[in-house]
């Protein structure tokens, strides 16, 4: 009887039962029932379920399989076709100082490949080298006479001689001197956060000795001085309404502020557009003056000189400078200009920039993060500590008497700004930084725009450190702020970050692959770099995601950075190229506000004149022809790096170097994306 009872109970109960759920293939589910189970602490299980389980496991890992061929074609095809619609940089004529570049960077790459085949055949052949010290037995090989080697031993021994002798020395000797730079500049970076975090800890920031007043008609007295506002612009057909809109609508006595439209366009079509837009807006009551000059001669700088000369500028006390695609919000001179009052020294207020595009793709989202600590942290620390920082050329407001007093605007650099700013605090004029008021801009969404901005930027400060440099040793200033001028603002933040950032990581690097005897340690290659970009990142937290793109990137910049350091520094090449940053003309949402009151304004006076409403429709319909015309640019430079790169990984897999290969393999990727121009907007035709 017991024996049919045990036989019955495993008749019923064989296994746990599992239901399999089929509905959707790709989504599938397992429900054990324990509940006809007696012996809960040890569920059976089916052999032919678990094989359908396993089955189920394995369709889905397949389906995945599959799904990587056609993303992988994909790409691909997307790579193809941006290769087949791209133009080279070197279409356009090439200067003396760029091509010379290039052709250093093509010979170090060609060098490369030939020594990595060299080494692959010697490692084949059996030199197995650990980084960074050489076997014992192969040392024995080296130095004895009568050791059998045949040729290519012969060869490659005294090669391995030669590195430990004549190349190794001298290329540790740079390696070191860069690493110092490189720890100098960390220290630097180090120390203005901790400034800035100083600054917040306190709740340190700059009070206006007048209270700023936000509402204009209730103000019966109050600091309403004589302000002019200047907008220069070049051909800015696409954020021209917008920089007029919101400069008209600031909140300021009509009677004390003036608008210079500081047009330079070449182009019939936009100077009638821009003529007609300054007419809409003096029709509705705003000051305003269109300006446009018949010799345009030292780009902006020579905009605002010839603007200065007016005879009603003596009129006016202060100048706020908005750069065309600015849109300030209408309280900013009730912000900025109290703070003038009372304090005779201050020459210049300036705020900080705010980005209407700033998530509009990978490039944008990376230029956030570098301007975010210009602003949060070296503008406002300089502001603070030593009342003195480098203009941002737009988004501030200048006491005319400093300009007078400072020389006025120079066209000898392509960084005004930057110029008349060391020149003010050669001359005693404080400056006063507002981390609080921001302006809204746009951000270069095409990597080509973004490039050429970044080489202005980067040769402009050359240029001027040659210019300055007798001024600033001669000026009155106490050698403290000399030496912060001289060594913190020009030869470390502007020469010796580029120059570190590129010789390091994009020549030193490389190199110590295939001279295995002189090495980076691994705490240069990722540790402190990796540091430095999360300090970077901390006045942005919400680009956190994107720490690992924000340091290849930065990596990947330093080609264009150092190539302008070096030919502002020796005037080579295009050092005095002003090329105007392409615009998108995106508006937020305050914008659209004010256009639209501003349209029904229009709708009330009877709109435009017809011809210049038939002028705006064929622009409009050039810029989608334009759109559909769009193309990438293939970046020479920047490809031979990555080849380089990718040549120098594959190098260090022989020496089973770990983090050096996933460096230099990763960088070499950004700058493969770089270099075929996949990151960021095409540019129009």
């Amino acid at each position: 009887m017991e024996s049919l009872k045990w036989w019955s109970k495993s008749e019923t109960h064989r296994g746990t039962p599992v239901i399999v759920k089929m509905e959707n293939p790709n989504n599938w589910s397992i429900e054990e029932d324990f509940s006809l189970n007696n012996d809960t602490t040890k569920p059976n299980k089916n052999a032919k379920q678990l094989t359908w389980v396993l089955l189920l496991k394995a369709h889905r890992a397949a389906g995945c399989i599959t799904s990587i061929a056609p993303a992988t074609f994909f790409i691909y095809s997307a790579v193809r076709r941006r290769l087949s619609a791209g133009r080279t940089d070197t279409e356009k004529t090439e200067k003396n100082g760029s091509s010379r570049f290039y052709f250093c960077i093509k010979m170090f790459l060609f060098i490369s490949v030939l020594m990595l085949v060299f080494e692959i055949t010697a490692y084949f052949k059996g030199w197995h080298f650990g980084a960074p010290d050489l076997h014992l037995q192969y040392l024995f090989t080296l130095t004895n006479p009568f050791a059998f080697q045949g040729f290519f031993d012969s060869v490659y021994s005294r090669w391995v001689l030669i590195r430990v002798e004549y190349l190794a020395p001298p290329l540790q000797v740079l390696a070191n001197a860069c690493i110092y730079l490189f720890l100098i500049q960390s220290l630097d970076r180090l120390v203005l956060c901790l400034g800035c975090f100083w600054i917040k800890f306190k709740k340190i920031k700059p009070v206006p000795k007048q209270s700023v007043v936000t509402d204009l008609e209730s103000s019966d007295e109050g600091f309403f001085p004589m302000v002019l506002v200047q907008i220069p612009m070049c051909n800015e057909k696409e954020v021209y309404q917008q920089s007029i809109g919101a400069v008209c609508n600031l909140n300021w006595p009509k009677s004390k502020i003036l608008i210079q439209v500081l047009d330079d366009s070449d182009d019939p079509t936009t100077q009638l557009l821009i003529q007609d837009e300054v007419h809409k807006w003096k029709s509705d009551g705003a000051n305003i003056v269109y300006r446009h000059r018949v010799l345009r001669d030292g780009y902006k700088a020579g905009n605002l000189k010839s603007a200065m000369s007016c005879s009603y500028v003596k009129d006016y006390e202060f100048v706020a400078i908005f750069d065309a695609d600015f849109q300030p919000q209408p309280d900013f001179l009730m912000k900025t200009v109290p703070h003038f009052k009372d304090n005779e020294e201050l020459g210049l207020v300036q705020a900080r920039w705010s980005f209407v595009n700033r998530d509009e793709n990978l490039l944008t989202r990376l230029q956030h993060v570098n301007l975010a600590f210009h602003f949060e942290v070296e503008q406002q620390v300089n502001g603070i500590f030593l009342n003195f920082f480098g203009f941002n050329g737009t988004a501030g407001v200048w006491r005319i008497k400093a300009l007078e007093d400072s020389g006025g605007w120079l066209e000898r650099t392509t960084v005004e700004d930057m110029d008349i700013a060391v020149r003010a605090h050669l001359h005693g004029w404080k400056m006063v930084f507002l981390n609080d008021v921001e302006c809204q801009c746009e951000l270069p969404e095409s990597y080509e725009a973004y490039r050429k901005q970044q080489h202005r930027w980067h040769s402009g400060p050359m240029q001027l450190f040659r210019l300055c440099l007798p001024d600033i040793i001669k000026s009155k200033i106490s050698i403290w702020k000399k030496l912060n001028m001289i060594f913190l603002f020009f030869l470390l933040r502007k020469l010796i970050l580029p120059f570190y950032s590129f010789t390091l990581f994009c020549v030193i690097l490389p190199m110590t692959m295939f001279v295995p005897e002189a090495t980076l340690p691994a705490w240069v290659v990722c540790y402190i770099p990796a540091t430095m970009s999360f300090l970077n990142i901390l006045p942005s937290p919400k680009s956190f995601p994107f720490l690992v793109p924000y340091l290849l990137f930065e990596n990947t910049m330093s080609v264009t950075k150092f190539n302008a350091m070096i030919s502002g520094l020796f005037q080579l090449g295009s050092a005095y190229e002003w090329v105007v940053t392409k615009k998108s003309g995106r508006s937020s949402e305050g914008d659209l506000v004010s256009l639209t009151e501003k349209d029904s304004k229009e709708i009330q006076r009877g709109g435009s004149e017809p011809d210049l409403e038939k002028l705006e429709e064929e622009m409009k319909e050039k810029a989608r022809k334009i759109k559909n015309k769009k193309h990438n640019r293939i970046y020479t430079k920047e490809l031979m790096l990555a080849f380089l790169l990718l040549t120098a990984s594959a190098r260090s897999l022989l020496s089973a170097q770990g983090i050096h290969f996933y460096f230099l393999l990763f960088q070499g990727l950004s700058f493969l994306l770089v270099g075929l121009d996949l990151i960021g907007e095409q540019i129009a035709s």
